[in-house]
């Protein structure tokens, strides 16, 4: 093992908050961020509900020309990468920024700027396509942007691997700081895609929660009843640093990862394989050095689907053995909903406020178990509760896996 990775910073923007306080008050008291679209274009789609953002402050982070020319995910990602920095109380000016880095993903990128774009297109032409549109589309650009603003000239990465994009940028991020190659990094995902193309699309694949009626009750992981997921938008960012360069700066410390574990299902384009989520799992507790019975809680990629939800639960029985029912196991996702590409990011966080509070935060909506989602899933309320060691689990479309394990510092 090399050095150690620990956590100096986060900031998240989310339907359940604008920075990490809100988020987490509204976590542990069981609420849910879902509400009905009243937007135009979604009246003949059969999912009218999501996990939207209306109450952005942009004016606290950005100018008004800047808002023109960038995509809401790489505003909600540098929103929350500010928030990170500011909480590290990172003295840019006297730091080498040769040795600091951006690993800011996206499931989807720009989607909404590439859609406005296009109508511009059939209706008045070629002409009136914005300049700015390659940029703020591309995926990438929230990276890009956090590291104009910052000056971080370290390693770039912007993965793009569906919902498990946010976790592997994370643990990308701290392989990269634990095999000495930069000091700090910030790390997580973004993103923005509550449209009428994205949600069609879902709604074509039969993947979203058609409980128009009952918006917060519509993301329901593990219960019986569950029809689908919850889209939901925002970012997740966190400031990874390397412990040594951390504590003789005196930076407060939130929490350590210790453990990463990526596999590829190679099965499905869009059914899980529970054998790679369970390798994943594996491979973070054997890079952690500990043993599957030292984890207290796992915060779940539990989505709401139906497949999804007993795939992941099979896949914890393979990774824990008998421990498996004596973990706490919550999938937050019941009330943030699905954030894709920044899931992982605001997941990440939720589980080392998890670790901090000792408080396993609860999954909402699970009124009716499913008979082969038997483990202890948190049902409705938080439960205070000694949590030393975590993991995050976060797997996409196409079969990735991304698996991070954190301990209490």
């Amino acid at each position: 093992m090399g050095r150690r990775v620990v956590v100096t910073g986060y900031g998240v923007v989310s339907p359940l908050g604008n920075d990490v306080d809100a988020l987490w008050k509204n976590i542990s008291e069981g609420k849910s961020g879902i509400k009905k679209i009243q937007a135009d274009g979604f009246q003949d789609i059969q999912t009218q509900i999501a996990g939207f953002i209306n109450d952005f402050p942009a004016e606290e982070y950005f100018d008004k020309k800047e808002l023109g020319k960038y995509d809401l995910f790489i505003q909600y990602a540098y929103a929350a990468a500010k928030q990170a920095l500011d909480q590290s109380k990172l003295d840019l000016d006297s730091q080498n920024k040769e040795r600091y880095g951006v690993y800011i993903g996206s499931g989807i990128g720009g989607i909404t700027t590439t859609l406005e774009n296009h109508k511009l297109l059939l209706e008045k032409g070629a002409r009136r396509v914005s300049p700015f549109m390659v940029p703020m589309m591309i995926s990438n650009m929230a990276g890009g942007i956090i590291a104009i603003k910052t000056g971080f000239r370290g390693p770039s990465f912007s993965p793009v691997s569906a919902c498990a994009t946010g976790n592997q940028a994370i643990g990308e991020a701290f392989l990269n700081i634990l095999h000495g190659y930069s000091d700090a990094i910030l790390a997580g995902g973004a993103e923005a895609t509550i449209n009428p193309l994205a949600f069609a699309g879902f709604s074509r694949m039969r993947a979203m929660s058609t409980n128009n009626d009952n918006p917060e009750k519509a993301s329901r992981p593990f219960d019986s009843g569950r029809d689908g997921f919850v889209m939901s938008e925002g970012a997740g960012v966190l400031l990874l640093e390397e412990y040594e360069h951390a504590k003789n700066r005196g930076a407060t410390i939130l929490g350590e990862i210790i453990g990463y574990g990526s596999t590829t299902d190679a099965f499905h384009i869009t059914s899980p394989d529970p054998q790679g989520a369970a390798n994943a799992m594996k491979r973070a507790l054997e890079m952690a050095q500990i043993h599957p019975s030292d984890i207290d809680y796992i915060n779940a990629h539990g989505t709401s689907t139906p497949e999804g939800d007993k795939s992941e639960t099979k896949a914890i029985k393979n990774t824990f053995g008998s421990h498996a029912y004596h973990l706490k196991v919550s999938s937050t996702k019941s009330m943030t909903g699905h954030l894709f590409g920044a899931a992982g990011g605001i997941e990440a966080i939720i589980t080392l406020k998890s670790i901090m509070e000792d408080i396993a935060p609860p999954t909402i909506n699970l009124e009716n178990p499913d008979e082969e989602c038997d483990l202890d899933y948190v049902p409705n309320q938080a439960v205070k509760t000694t949590i030393n060691y975590a993991l995050s689990n976060g797997f996409g479309f196409g079969g990735h896996n991304a698996v991070l394990a954190f301990k209490k510092f």
